[in-house]
């Protein structure tokens, strides 16, 4: 197994996770949107809606560099894909802006196969 490529994974990820944590913990307005989509709509409850996604994904990106945990990353390949998703079809925005976050899924999950590997 590839330490140098693992390490890269994990830095990516981290970075994905917690660019994204910070964005939801500073209650981002152009993912108010997104939140609309699904029926949610009031203010409050979006904000606290990011401040618990942002909590979750902070948490994730720090243990992803101390500990990587297989399941989580499977969670957090879901998680990366359901957001690209709600950018397009759900929130009405160009398929471009699905596309370009593949990696957003597609990091944690070569992670958790290379973890995986090493067994």
């Amino acid at each position: 197994m590839n330490k140098k490529l693992e390490w890269i994974l994990r830095l990516g990820v981290f970075g994905e996770f917690l660019g994204h944590g910070v964005f939801a913990l500073q209650a981002k307005q152009g993912w108010f949107g997104y939140f609309e989509a699904f029926g949610i709509s009031n203010p409050d409850t979006i904000t606290t809606l990011l401040l618990l996604i942002g909590i979750m994904d902070v948490c994730l990106a720090i243990l992803v560099l101390v500990k990587p945990v297989r399941p989580l990353l499977l969670w957090m390949s879901f998680w990366g894909l359901w957001t690209a998703l709600v950018r397009w079809p759900f929130g009405g925005e160009p398929i471009w802006d699905f596309l370009e976050r593949w990696a957003n899924w597609a990091a944690p999950l070569a992670l958790y196969y290379i973890l995986g590997k090493k067994n």
